[in-house]
């Protein structure tokens, strides 16, 4: 009888192990961070703690294939070692140069009907996370497949809050262009909406509550470059948000909404930072860490790439298409070589309105001024409406090269790519193609009316920067814009600049979006200071900036603003957060490559801030310029000296700013 109940146990023991498949655990260097996988039911799933506390619930993994439903019906068959791994690596066109990670790593393999089928890597960092699935080679004969959805998913604890970016409505939008990620922020959102529909654009921000704190939880995805669709993620109920692919309408309704791999063949990172305080969400680099740790790239290449970044000028956001042509131009030439600017943008229509003949001129002018040329093109080939000019030199093989092999010969710096819509694998597709091809012949490469960079700036040497996001561009359109400026900017180094270099095209010293500067033309009005002008030149993040300034401020502006705005740098040795909170306001501070901090506070909120600025990265005694503003955001600049306690309490007016630098 004991020898039956002992029976009986064992085998009911081993329908529980076959059921469950025993949960396997790993951490961060740190041991903060738990990472638990495990198979119940037959379906593969995480969840993460953090400081023993559940703080990403247990949560759904696998693919959906047309060679298997990966998803359910699964065994965990191995789980590797896990194992340290470290590397540095450098790059010039983030929020940090150098950088070094240490993480843990282990394999989890799963198989289906008795075969090894998939392998999810997971890598924790301390504060980071990240999951990257590997589909295996089954069948000998099977050489492909197709994955018409991911599993994926990111359960959040009740009570969580959200900070997100709903997904724009395909075809949609100017000319039919959308999605392209331009559209606001919100803060505190509860949980269960699913934006417009269509779910929300990477990246997105929760805020969890934990018993005596708070947990933040930023989720993106990288790596994805071609081999996969850009995803985003899709409210399934509650707390509950899934990786989700495009939808079948985007690039009017032409190509596949899936991924096509090869097999083997491994799909894009999930990326997860957890902190119990926004200074870990805002500085880290886990976008380019795990890329990082399992490829290399020519730093030399990087480098050589480097001394082409710096402060542009572009004169279509103040005085529109009426202003490409070649006089105007060749004034912006000028005016970029009187700030001390390294490049100039020439947008939209400027094959029309000025001819390819003459930008060979403008390019050999530029050249002589230390101004060299990025040219505005449209990726359009047959999938949006946008008519503005040049059409059809971006959207295939042969078009592209001979446009490229052009530009070479001229001596053009870069291109600016714009109108894309879609997250497509075919799309994808076409933003590798361009950054190849572009590095063959020299090219570097801005994106506009686009997707969400996922770790190019280590992938393509020649990659700039990204708009996907509501740029200056809508303060020229509406009043309302302009009104939430300040607002809007408190979002972005929590979110979207975060994971990747963002072309925003701001800081302006005009009071009107119109080449008179005048209320009496066309264009929104500046309801921000021209500190605040100053503050977000440093507080957003991308290795060439084009500033929204004109050749009349530099009789029109402030002597110290334009002063400023000569030498503001573009690239970071580093990062520090020092306070803030999105949709409300921002401290942070940036280390420039010659060694010099500069401190950036943004004021969003509808009533003035008081805040004590640390001032630990200056020596005390030293001398340091304070930009502010006072009540009626008339602003000044003094040089103040450190104190003892090295600290500086400023009081930053509503649409105001303050910036603290050698």
């Amino acid at each position: 009888m004991m020898k039956s109940t002992r029976l009986s146990l064992m085998a009911t023991f081993l329908l529980v192990g076959g059921m469950f498949n025993g949960a396997k655990a790993q951490t961060s260097p740190d041991g903060r961070l738990t990472v638990t996988v495990s198979c119940e039911q037959g379906k593969p799933a995480y969840s993460v703690a953090f400081d023993g506390r559940t703080v990403v619930e247990q949560s759904a993994l696998g693919l959906v294939t047309n060679v298997g439903d990966l998803t359910q019906g699964m065994t965990l068959s191995k789980t590797s070692e896990t194992t340290k791994v470290e590397t540095d690596y450098k790059l010039y066109n983030i929020k940090r140069s150098e950088n070094h990670v240490t993480a843990n790593k282990t394999v989890y393999t799963f198989a289906k009907d008795g075969k090894d089928v998939i392998a999810v890597t997971f890598v924790a960092e301390n504060n980071n996370v990240a999951f990257q699935y590997e589909l295996l080679a089954t069948n000998k004969d099977t050489k492909c497949c197709v994955v018409d959805s991911e599993a994926s998913s990111f359960a959040m604890p009740e009570g969580t809050t959200t900070f997100m970016c709903p997904q724009m409505h395909p075809m949609t939008g100017f000319a039919r262009t959308a999605p392209s990620y331009e559209t606001h922020y919100t803060a505190d959102e509860e949980m269960g909406k699913n934006g417009w529909g269509y779910g929300y654009t990477f990246p997105c921000l929760f805020k969890s509550p934990l018993q005596d704190s708070e947990c933040w939880i930023l989720v993106s995805e990288t790596g994805s470059a071609g081999n996969y669709p850009g995803c985003k993620l899709e409210n399934k109920g509650g707390g509950n948000y899934q990786i989700s692919f495009p939808s079948e309408k985007e690039n009017n309704g032409f190509g596949s909404t899936g991924a096509q791999m090869a097999l083997p063949d491994k799909t894009p990172w999930r990326t997860i930072t957890i902190s119990d305080n926004l200074k870990d969400i805002v500085e880290t680099t886990i976008t380019w860490d795990v890329l990082a740790l399992n490829e290399k790239t020519s730093n030399m290449l990087r480098q050589t790439v480097a001394e082409s970044y710096g402060r542009g000028a572009w004169s279509w956001i103040i005085a529109n298409d009426e202003s490409c042509n070649f006089d105007t131009q060749k004034e912006y030439i000028d005016f970029a070589a009187k700030m001390g600017w390294q490049s100039l943008l020439v947008d939209a229509m400027w094959d029309r309105q000025i001819g390819r003949e003459r930008i060979a001129e403008l390019a050999k002018y530029g050249k002589s001024k230390g101004v060299y040329l990025y040219l505005w093109y449209n990726s359009n080939g047959q999938w949006n409406d946008a008519p503005q000019t040049p059409l059809n030199c971006m959207d295939t093989p042969s078009h592209r090269q001979k446009e490229m092999e052009w530009m070479n010969e001229i001596g053009i710096r870069g291109i600016k790519v714009d109108f894309f819509g879609g997250d497509k694998q075919c799309t994808m597709q076409l933003y590798r193609d361009i950054l190849l091809d572009a590095q063959k012949y020299g090219i570097m490469v801005i994106f506009h009316g686009c997707t969400l960079p996922r770790g190019w700036e280590y992938m393509f040497p020649n990659y700039v920067a990204s708009e996907a996001v509501r740029a200056s561009e809508n303060l020229h359109f509406g009043q309302n814009e302009c009104d939430r400026e300040a607002m809007d900017a408190t979002f972005l180094p929590f979110i979207r600049n975060t994971v990747g270099s963002m072309d925003f095209g701001g800081s302006t010293l005009n009071w009107y979006y119109n080449p008179k500067n005048s209320n009496e033309m066309w264009g929104g009005h500046r309801v921000t200071s021209d500190v605040f002008a100053l503050a977000t030149a440093v507080l957003f993040q991308g290795p060439v900036q084009h500033f929204a300034m004109a050749p009349n401020n530099l009789t029109d502006a402030p002597a110290w603003a334009v002063d400023f705005m000569k030498t503001v740098p573009t690239t970071w040795e580093d990062i520090r957060f020092i306070d803030g909170y999105p949709g409300k306001y921002i401290v942070l501070a940036r280390r420039s490559q010659e060694g010099k901090w500069y401190v950036s506070a943004v004021n969003g909120q509808k009533e003035p801030l008081k805040i004590q600025v640390p001032l630990d990265m200056f020596e005390v005694g030293q001398m340091v310029n304070v930009y502010s503003d006072d009540s009626n955001l008339n602003g000044s600049v003094k040089a103040v000296k450190v104190n003892k306690k090295r600290t500086y309490t400023a009081v930053v007016p509503v649409n105001g700013a303050c910036l603290i630098c050698e």
